[in-house]
């Protein structure tokens, strides 16, 4: 069994756990359930919205069918996006999604999505696929999708094979009202006033597809290229260069002494594999409880990651002003059998949602960092919240996470000490257990919990400091094999339930978490 301390600090998080934990053997005592403080008198800053948000490429079936079906299309429609999607997207409450891509961004020239669809010149998508990218879904469709979910636009520009001049006009032509021929030109296309957009990144992994340069490299390309991103009149850009590739340190070490000052945002990416060989990483569905295990130690390593870059960022940063936005996270297994593997199609278990519990625990116990993630992907790719099949849709494990986990919303971090025992698989230990918890504007209390162990159920009891459970109501994701997932032929087996395994106690409460589950408590 390990103690997590929770620190309101993360700096002071260095292994493991439920986020700002530090995993530390007792050599004294060897507890025998799990204890957790709640902090609710000593509040911490407030968890972005925007560390739920969704990423959508150019790749596979995300964009075209995932999204838009083009406005003939028999699938109901709005100016030719989907409105089952728009719909589904809009209850999880997303708040801002990343566009065009990943690795597709760098290779993207915006003047080839606008103007008439059937005279924009094709392209051929040479990362996923080898398909002919027809160019539809451009940055009218793409704003248009973001105006009808109500979320922020996240634009990558292309620094690995885009001009300076290309960036410049791209940023004039969407968010600029002048008298000027980019904002003339949009005009022509149908869209008279400009749109916000408050987030723009320049480049993307930039160390690998976006380009093989050198973090000195990408510090001066991000220097220039930065310099003709412009805020125009009404218009405020969170600049976000890019950053490393998992626990490449260095790269955070040289982006954040040479431009350091210039940005606002860093970017992280970090991918969950079962095996962690890239050639052969996993079937989504068919796994033993020993990749389950894996899977799930690989998945906490976000800990590790985040307490590490944190800890470089603050010694140039100590006010943090530079956010640490995970703009690429999530599992990545082999692309289901039959379907084209350029395409990154993946189904989506009860192992995805325990995942994405964890990670999201992990994110808002740094929130004073992490302004920003983004799940890859939204839609039919990797760890995504919704499949389709032509008219059909419907919504994965994950889904069903993230809108449990809306209740963490723009609320207060409550800094919380988790002791938890250990669940083991072969020599590898990781903590069962998992949490974090905020406080609304309505001053109600919401602790979310995950329950790593397949096999066990796990005993919580909590104190709550600073706040009293009068009244305590609970949902839970779970299913009966670690395996279950939902299909077309059954698209409810993985769905949320109502959770009542808790009592009130005089100082807090205490739960019993179903072994394989997730939990969100609401106290009041």
């Amino acid at each position: 069994m390990k103690m997590n301390r929770l620190f309101a600090l993360p700096s002071l998080a260095l292994c493991f756990g439920a986020c700002l934990a530090t995993a530390v053997e007792s050599p004294t005592t060897s507890p025998t359930s799990n204890k957790l403080v709640i902090h609710a008198d000593k509040p911490g800053g407030t968890i972005s919205s925007n560390i739920y948000g969704q990423f959508s490429e150019h790749l596979g079936r995300c964009i075209y069918e995932g999204i838009w079906v083009g406005e003939d299309s028999p699938i109901p429609n709005t100016r030719g996006i989907r409105n089952d999607v728009v719909a589904a997207l809009k209850r999880l409450k997303v708040p801002v999604v990343r566009w065009p891509g990943g690795c597709f961004a760098d290779e993207y020239h915006w003047k080839d999505g606008i103007g008439p669809r059937d005279k924009r010149p094709a392209m051929i998508n040479t990362h996923w696929g080898g398909v002919v990218e027809n160019n539809h879904f451009g940055t009218h469709e793409f704003l248009d999708f973001c105006e009808q979910v109500g979320c922020e636009p996240n634009i990558c520009g292309n620094v690995g094979s885009g001009s300076v001049q290309e960036m410049m006009e791209w940023v004039e032509y969407i968010t600029s009202d002048s008298d000027s021929p980019m904002a003339n030109l949009r005009r022509n296309n149908g869209r008279e006033k400009p749109w916000k957009l408050r987030y723009f990144g320049v480049g993307n992994e930039s160390w690998g597809c976006g380009g093989n340069m050198r973090p000195e490299f990408y510090a001066d390309n991000f220097r220039r290229y930065n310099t003709f991103v412009k805020n125009y009149p009404g218009n405020q850009i969170y600049r976000i260069a890019c950053g490393a590739n998992g626990g490449d340190f260095r790269w955070t070490e040289v982006l954040m002494a040479e431009v350091g000052r210039r940005m606002n945002g860093l970017s992280l990416h970090y991918y969950t594999l079962p095996s962690g060989n890239w050639g052969r990483k996993g079937s989504a569905t068919q796994f033993t409880e020993r990749e389950w295990h894996s899977t799930l130690r690989r998945a906490l390593e976000m800990e590790n990651l985040l307490a590490k870059h944190s800890a470089i960022m603050d010694a140039k940063d100590s006010e943090k002003r530079v956010g640490l936005i995970v703009d690429e996270w999530g599992t990545w297994y082999d692309p289901e059998p039959g379907s084209n593997p350029g395409f990154l199609y993946q189904q989506n278990s009860l192992r995805d949602a325990l995942v994405a519990g964890a990670t999201l625990n992990i994110f808002n116990n740094h929130a004073d960092r992490v302004k920003m993630a983004n799940i890859a992907q939204m839609i039919n790719v990797l760890q995504a919240m919704i499949l389709t099949e032509k008219e059909k849709m419907i919504l994965t494990p994950t889904y069903h996470v993230f809108e449990m986990y809306t209740v963490h919303h723009d609320a207060t971090l409550l800094p919380a000490e988790l002791q938890s025992e250990d669940y083991q698989s072969g020599p590898d230990k990781i903590p069962a257990v998992n949490v974090s918890a905020s406080r609304d504007n309505g001053d109600k209390i919401h602790v979310t919990l995950c329950n790593l162990n397949p096999n066990a159920s796990a005993e919580v009891a909590c104190e709550l400091q600073g706040a009293k459970a009068r009244k305590i109501s609970g949902r839970m994701v779970s299913a009966a094999e670690i395996t279950a997932h939902n299909t077309f032929e059954s698209p409810e087996l993985v769905r949320p339930s109502e959770f009542k395994a808790f009592k009130v106690m005089e100082n807090g409460f205490s739960t019993t978490l179903p072994p394989k589950s997730v939990i969100m408590l609401e106290v009041q």
